[in-house]
């Protein structure tokens, strides 16, 4: 299975453990990733907050190379798949709209490429039952939160992902690696996003209540699959504990792709598992799921 690959910003930066358990894992589940030449930042929020053919103009033109490539495209941050979708059904829906953007990008595009999540190539393409061959260490005894936030699945007539109020994607991959998962409230609400940087008392408001469900439900750690919702529940957990009366929270929060590495029997030093904030290890060392 090959897919144009869109990796973003973050998975070579702030979120290069995602970007590395992906690399890792694409190659132990047969999953061949060409990375998108010359790709650019897909807008994220300050574009779509600017200028709405911008908004749509910079994920275009990584939709158009992939066209180009001949390939489906797969992106694994859920905000870069939130705005490439957004992008391709603006350009369905208005033809002139269409031809303003397409100008601006100055390649051609005729809308033959699926985009998808990393979830859905996963789930969809490759199937849980080939997931399971090529499992060694089974996540047995780990209770997982598994979050989804509020990108990958809304709107619905745009992200085509699964039930937008009770998705069972992540759910479905966890259990097939061995995991145990829980009901909680919480596994598509906003974790405030990019208020970390403009608002961060209604970043902490929105990510204390995730964290607090989590742990209400008795589960061991949280799973998700964006670099945003990464960064707010895993770095801001010390700073939470210390500069507000919220509690101490210590629950590791870990990417999906992680968590398959894992199971695959891949190193967690390839995974960068260790590079976490909030400890990521003990956890893992403590289901006997890595050496000691």
């Amino acid at each position: 299975m090959k897919y144009a690959y869109f990796p973003g910003c973050s998975l070579h930066s702030t979120a290069l453990e995602y970007g590395n358990s992906t690399k890792e894992i694409c190659k132990k589940i047969g999953i061949e990733l060409q990375e998108i030449p010359d790709w650019n930042c897909c807008g994220a929020t300050p574009a779509h907050q600017t200028n709405r053919y911008l908004a749509s103009a910079l994920p275009l033109r990584n939709i158009a190379k992939a066209e180009k490539m001949g390939l489906d495209m797969v992106i694994p941050c859920a905000a870069c798949f939130s705005r490439s979708k957004f992008a391709q059904y603006a350009v369905e829906k208005d033809e002139e709209f269409r031809k303003k953007v397409v100008d601006a990008v100055g390649l051609p595009y005729e809308g033959k490429v699926k985009i998808k999540h990393l979830l859905q190539a996963f789930s969809d393409d490759i199937g849980l039952e080939e997931i399971k061959k090529k499992i060694t260490k089974p996540l047995t005894g780990l209770k997982v939160a598994c979050y989804y936030g509020c990108l990958l699945t809304r709107p619905p007539e745009v992200a085509h992902f699964d039930d937008p109020e009770e998705p069972q994607m992540m759910e479905n991959l966890l259990k097939a690696l061995g995991a145990e998962t829980v009901e909680w409230a919480f596994k598509t609400e906003c974790c405030g996003a990019s208020f970390a940087v403009s608002n961060i008392d209604a970043m902490v408001r929105l990510t204390v209540r995730i964290l607090k469900d989590a742990i209400l439900n008795k589960s061991d750690c949280i799973v998700v699959a964006c670099p945003l919702c990464h960064a707010n529940l895993d770095m801001r957990q010390k700073q939470i504990s210390h500069g507000y009366n919220y509690g101490n929270f210590n629950i590791p929060v870990y990417y999906f792709t992680e968590l398959v590495g894992v199971a695959c029997g891949i190193p967690v030093e390839n995974l960068n598992i260790g590079s976490h904030l909030t400890n990521a290890l003990d956890l893992l060392r403590e289901k006997q799921l890595i050496s000691a």
